[in-house]
């Protein structure tokens, strides 16, 4: 990797490894993430583990290359990073980048403190999309509103927004290419639930539903809307409620493949030195897993085991091994000469990963008691979880008990067959959390605005 390398780090809102074209699934949702990583400089990694199990606890420490457990964000509802931790674009500025960020998520915002260190910084929602986007984008948006999203509805849960977030991108991009070097982050919002795609994706995957495409949109909706119930009755779908779930989870996918394709052959037109192009996802999603769905209350690989696909000289080539994206995060910033104390990932170029840690704070049920008070919550981990995991094996504990789960059976508990296993990875994870895992400082409020308690209400954060 040469000094001061350009970084454009995309993050894809609850998009599961298992779910990708890289992946060998059954549909091809990510051709062009494929493409990314088979060309010369590319690569794929096939066991990224995510940090935390949502965008909040995730996100920070994408941008801060710590634990959720350390920077504590996340893992309560509404927490802001303190003043201890600084981001990687304050680590970079120092080191004579310029820094942007293009949020479509109200988790990586001002109101969290992820906004700190981008000398350019916009939060696109449907209260800042005047000033984000501008006149001129957004009258191509609606010119383009039946190819790139739902058409004309008022009801905004069905609107995409990859078309704005790629408008907005192109632009900035080419007056970034004037500031080498730069790093550059952009969070798209999907595939997080609602899934809703463009128009021309409703019927990508419908032709062997028993429902019409427009009947299988709606069944999405629908759980989408009554999400808590569901789970709290047991996630008692029909198999093609099931399977209406899954094509327009795929079909969210497809259509942001596809706009993350164009923004790559954007930034390939530019013809930019030494630039590495990130793509990954703050955490997978569940359909059924642990009897759930989205992405609460466990550490399944489902939600933790999400894409990573590099594209530049980052003198990065293993992609079998276990990564995180603290390692990445550390490795760039390693290579650029900036300070790397705080920093808890390690550097891929000297050092192999033995495991991941991810980290689920307390759960609450109370969501979930209100629809069917007896649900079952000893399935489920209260106190803050944690789960060390390797290419073997996953360890996980709270204050409750602990399990030792064979991959990739996550079901049955195997300590009493692999007691030496259970021991040593317990032990392990209890030294980590005894020192690296140590908090740096204590929580403090998030601050949203109305409009963006608005967004939180429609992804589901807020029942």
């Amino acid at each position: 990797m040469s000094d001061n390398p350009n970084l454009i780090w995309i993050t894809l809102d609850s998009l599961r490894y298992d779910h990708t074209s890289m992946a060998g699934y059954g549909r091809d949702t990510t051709p062009n993430l494929q493409r990314i990583a088979d060309r010369s400089e590319g690569r794929t990694f096939s066991e990224c583990i995510a940090h935390g199990n949502w965008t909040l606890s995730s996100s920070t420490s994408i941008l801060t290359g710590t634990y959720p457990s350390h920077h504590t964000v996340g893992l309560d509802e509404s927490t802001k990073l303190t003043p201890k931790l600084r981001t990687v674009a304050e680590l970079l500025k120092e080191r004579g980048y310029a820094t942007a960020c293009l949020s479509d998520n109200t988790h990586v915002s001002d109101a969290t403190g992820l906004s700190r260190g981008f000398d350019r910084f916009s939060w696109l929602s449907s209260s800042t999309l005047l000033e984000t986007a501008g006149v001129k984008s957004l009258a191509k948006y609606a010119l383009n509103v039946r190819k790139h999203s739902a058409g004309f509805t008022l009801d905004d849960t069905k609107h995409a927004t990859p078309f704005l977030m790629n408008e907005v991108g192109t632009r900035w991009l080419d007056d970034l290419r004037d500031e080498e070097p730069f790093f550059f982050y952009l969070h798209y919002n999907e595939p997080h639930r609602p899934y809703y795609p463009p128009l021309p994706y409703l019927d990508r995957y419908t032709d062997d539903l028993d429902v019409s495409t427009e009947e299988a949109a709606e069944i999405s909706m629908e759980v989408h809307e009554n999400l808590y119930e569901i789970v709290a009755n047991g996630c008692d779908l029909s198999e093609t409620e099931w399977g209406a779930l899954h094509a327009m989870y795929d079909a969210e996918i497809a259509y942001t493949d596809e706009m993350v394709g164009r923004l790559f052959d954007h930034v390939r037109s530019l013809d930019l030195d030494d630039t590495i192009f990130v793509v990954t996802a703050d955490h997978g999603e569940l359909f059924g897993e642990y009897g759930l769905l989205a992405h609460k209350l466990c550490l399944h690989d489902a939600i933790i085991n999400v894409p990573l696909v590099v594209h530049g000289p980052t003198d990065v080539t293993d992609a079998d091994d276990l990564v995180q994206h603290a390692d990445l995060m550390r490795t760039f910033v390693e290579a650029a000469g900036g300070s790397t104390e705080q920093l808890q990932g390690v550097d891929l170029r000297e050092e192999a990963r033995e495991h991941a840690i991810a980290q689920r704070g307390g759960a609450s049920f109370e969501s979930l008691l209100k629809y069917n008070p007896d649900f079952d919550i000893d399935r489920y981990h209260e106190p803050m979880l944690n789960c060390l995991r390797t290419d073997e094996f996953k360890y996980q504990t709270s204050g409750e008990r602990s399990e030792l789960f064979a991959l990739p059976d996550e079901e049955t508990d195997v300590r009493d067959r692999h007691p030496e296993t259970a021991a040593a990875l317990g032990r392990r994870l209890d030294e980590w959390l005894e020192t690296d895992g140590q908090p740096v400082d204590a929580s403090r409020e998030a601050e949203f605005t109305d409009a963006m308690e608005r967004q939180l209400r429609d992804l589901g954060y807020v029942d």
